[in-house]
This record gives C-alpha cells, sequence and structure tokens, in this order.
C-alpha cells in the first residue's frame, strides 16, 4: 500500500485532547464518517528508491573493520538514516550479515551493470575485502522515513532509523479522538451546515463555518459564504475570522443575515500581573510589561464544510488560528487538494488540518441550487 494510501486514514484538541494510551471507545465505531489528517507532502509521498550495492560478510569478526572502512571509502552523505549493515534475508544464507558497499551514483565506470565483482568496486579503495562476498544489486531508501507506513515500506528494502512521532501513528491508525470528541465535532459542524443553509435562503454558496474555543467548547462565530451580498471576498471563512474581531470589539463589516452571529468569547483562564504597574491583567506581556492581545483567532479551531481556498488559507495563518476541521474538499482547495498551505515551511505561523468531519452531509450541500 502506497503511504499517500494511508494518509487517508484517520487523524486533535485542548478540550477535545487526544487520548493516545486509551482505546476508541467501541461506539464510535457506529459514526459514519472518520477524522483524516491533511499531511505534508513529505509525510505522504511513496518511498524513493536509490540503486546501491551491498555484499554479504562471511566473517562476522571483520564486520566492525568492514563498516569503519567503507564508510571511509564511500561515505554517503545525506543518508544518514541508512543504517550500513542489515540481517540476511534469506535464512538458508551460510552469512548472516550484509553489508552495504556503495551507491551506484558513485561508480562512474559502471553505468547500468549489475553484476559487478568486489575488486571491481574497490579497485581504487585502500580497503581490505577479506571477509567480503560477492556483490549484489539492492534499493535502499532515499529519505528517513517520517511517518511508520513510510518506515515499513522503507524496511522492505533497507533497515533505516526511524524517530517516530507517537501521536501521528495514533492518528494514521484511526484511534486518536475518542467517541466524545467525535460527538462534539459533529455538533459543531452540524453547526456550519445549518449555516450553510441559511446561506442559500439568502442566495448564498451553501457552504458554512463555525470557529470554536476548545478550551470550553463555546462557539465564538458562526458564517456562511456572503458574495453575493456585494463584497466578493466575503467567503464563508473570512465572514467567520471577522466576526470573532466583533467578538472582540473590532470587525470591519456588518452582516445582516441571521445565519452570521458571534458570542462574547470566555475571559482569558490565566491572569498575570504587570512588572510596572503590579495589575492583574489577562493576556501577554512584552519585556517592558505592556499588555500584547492575542491574534484574532489564536488558539481557535475552525469548522468550515468545505475545504478553504488560499485567500482563506492565508487569513487562517494571519489570524493564528490553532486547527482546522472541514468537511469535503475542493478541487482548488489549499488545505490539502491542490496546496497545502499549512505545511508551508516558510510561514511563520502553522496549524493542524483535519478532514472528513460529517463529510457525506458537506457533500450533500453542493448539490443544493443556489
Amino acid at each position: 500500500m502506497a503511504c499517500s494510501d494511508v494518509c487517508e486514514q484517520n487523524t486533535c484538541s485542548p478540550a477535545m485532547e487526544p487520548q493516545c494510551k486509551r482505546r476508541r471507545d467501541a461506539d464510535t465505531d457506529h459514526v459514519s464518517w472518520d477524522v483524516l489528517p491533511v499531511l505534508s507532502s513529505e509525510q505522504c509521498q511513496d518511498t524513493q528508491l536509490l540503486d546501491a550495492y551491498a555484499a554479504p560478510i562471511t566473517n562476522k569478526r571483520e564486520t566492525s573493520r568492514l563498516v569503519r572502512e567503507l564508510t571511509t571509502v564511500y561515505p554517503m552523505p545525506g543518508l544518514q538514516h541508512i543504517k550500513r549493515v542489515r540481517a540476511c534475508k534469506d535464512p538458508g544464507s551460510p552469512h548472516p550479515l550484509e553489508i552495504l558497499v556503495c551507491l551506484v551514483r558513485d561508480l562512474p565506470d559502471a553505468g547500468d551493470e549489475r553484476k559487478v565483482s568486489i575488486s571491481q568496486l574497490l579497485s581504487s579503495a585502500k580497503v581490505d575485502m577479506s571477509g567480503l562476498g560477492d556483490p549484489f544489486f539492492v534499493k535502499i531508501p532515499a529519505c528517513p522515513p517520517l511517518t511508520r507506513p513510510q518506515f515499513e515500506l522503507a524496511s522492505k528494502h533497507w533497515p533505516t532509523s526511524f524517530h517516530e512521532d507517537k501521536q501521528l501513528t495514533v492518528a494514521l491508525q484511526g484511534q486518536l479522538f475518542t467517541h466524545g470528541q467525535k460527538a462534539k465535532m459533529q455538533e459543531f459542524m452540524e453547526t456550519a451546515i445549518a449555516a450553510a443553509k441559511a446561506g442559500l435562503q439568502e442566495g448564498m454558496e451553501p457552504i458554512g463555518a463555525v470557529i470554536v474555543d476548545p478550551q470550553t467548547e463555546r462557539i465564538i462565530a458562526v458564517g456562511h459564504d456572503c458574495r453575493h451580498g456585494g463584497h466578493p471576498l466575503h467567503h464563508a471563512v473570512m465572514v467567520c475570522i471577522d466576526l470573532v474581531a466583533h467578538a472582540h470589539g473590532g470587525g470591519a463589516h456588518q452582516y445582516k443575515y441571521a445565519g452570521c452571529w458571534f458570542s462574547e468569547p470566555s475571559p482569558a483562564p490565566s491572569l498575570k500581573k504587570s512588572n510596572l504597574l503590579n495589575l492583574e491583567v489577562k493576556g501577554d506581556f512584552n519585556e517592558l510589561g505592556s499588555k500584547i492581545l492575542p491574534y484574532i483567532c489564536t488558539g481557535y479551531d475552525l469548522y468550515v464544510t468545505q475545504e478553504p481556498c488560499v485567500m482563506c488559507a492565508m487569513a487562517l495563518v494571519h489570524s493564528r488560528i490553532g486547527r482546522v476541521f472541514y468537511g469535503t474538499a475542493s478541487a482548488d482547495g489549499a488545505l490539502g487538494s491542490k496546496y497545502k498551505i499549512h505545511t508551508q515551511k516558510g510561514l511563520n505561523h502553522h496549524f493542524e488540518v483535519f478532514k472528513g468531519v460529517l463529510k457525506q452531509q458537506c457533500e450533500d450541500l453542493r448539490n443544493m441550487p443556489f
């Protein structure tokens, strides 16, 4: 199975904290949808392979010396994840160990010739060839594995080191969220679907969004697409972000639709004292003790019926959203389909993205005429 296929299996929330050490509730099996992590291209790509030569070690006592000398002659830079020695795959072999000699690309005269002698491989190197058998052609993983599926695929070719992200492994196994957590997700997405239908009644495209404070599980803002109301940039996500700004006393636009609303956010849970004024005030502080207000959506979760576009995805970056859950993918989507904005290394904020919450109900919205 390709890693890209495995990434289509499951995936996190402070109020819905991942239960990595607990089994998923049996009731979750009755849920007809899965929460899938949207991983980076590097995490989803198939195992890329390099051509190499290996040889059996005919004398185990020579193993340490051979590793030392071959590493000096053929260091294979950039392949630190590759283990130089492996156990022989053939249980009937008289030689229990095999060693990686070199890459094919390191032999300019080898070409595509796969049958070479050990003396040909080491003709120009000062290596004592005693303890080495006849070389054979192998393929080795070009990149270190980032997920367990990639590790399992890579290990079929040659052993590699693997620094496992336990939470990601649990997510890919479909065990990250409990039944109770998925029930809350369903509740929030149902609110987004209701907003989408309300927007449809106003002549808008049926796309809805909800922003939630996961600490309190409280809805901060609900919005739907408003582009046909006079402003072409009023996508559902943009409307929701602006409504959160309204909840904090700001906001740039007014919305006349009943399906677009906000509530006052809960007070910050912690209080800090200013070094200068010795007063208890909420928020973070700079070195001088001045209060620094958080970005609009810091730590919040977004539930949206359809995968956001590039504009909305970048707005979520700038507003410092915590996580995004969307129901159905979009051909021009920027969080998994066409682009993966949330995984771009050059951005100064990153967030987790999950898809599939009430997938079928969200897809059904597309078929509704507007």
